[in-house]
């Protein structure tokens, strides 16, 4: 729920375990949920998206507090710690449920979202080798993951996906966006 004291934005990373575990590291974010949007399936589970007929993107909703952070800022650390170049893949993760994807709740925070994506583009020869692919749309038909996807890696952590794909994506965040650390 967005409010004058947080807002909210939608984000696909590839695997929401790991956009999920880097945003709870946060300052400022005050909730993330995984869970599925933008496809044509109505309440889909895991194992329905895993298949990639849905259309859904696995994401990451992510409640924040705009007067401790923004929402530029979200924007730098989400595409700071996965590839926006890469399409409908995160490494080893293949689909259209792994792309890339920014989902807006407002038309204003849509504006926001293009101008930065735009700003972005014209910058990736020196921030991306490769042009940047991420969708961005109005966040639609969103279903929150079971609860066994929730707070994933803090549950999971020996987990052997968890252990070689989320924990050097947890560590590269905390490397490169200390600042922002909890």
């Amino acid at each position: 729920m967005t409010t004058q004291e947080t807002n909210q934005i939608t984000l696909g990373g590839g695997c929401f375990w790991c956009t999920e575990a880097v945003f709870l590291r946060v300052r400022g974010v005050l909730a993330v949920e995984s869970g599925y949007c933008n496809g044509h399936t109505e309440n889909p589970s895991y194992e329905d998206i895993c298949g990639g007929d849905t259309g859904h993107a696995e994401v990451v909703q992510i409640t924040f507090d705009p007067a401790r952070l923004s929402l530029e800022t979200v924007l730098d650390i989400f595409m700071g710690t996965h590839d926006p170049t890469s399409l409908n893949a995160q490494g080893n993760d293949v689909g259209t449920q792994y792309r890339s994807g920014i989902y807006a709740h407002s038309q204003d925070q849509l504006l926001i979202c293009k101008t930065y994506l735009d700003d972005a583009k014209s910058k990736a020869h020196g921030w991306f080798a490769k042009p940047i692919v991420t969708e961005l749309a109005m966040r639609s038909n969103y279903t929150k993951a079971e609860n066994y996807h929730q707070n994933y890696f803090a549950r999971n952590p020996n987990q052997g996906y968890c252990s070689f794909v989320v924990g050097p994506k947890v560590a590269k965040f905390q490397k490169a966006f200390v600042q922002h650390l909890k």
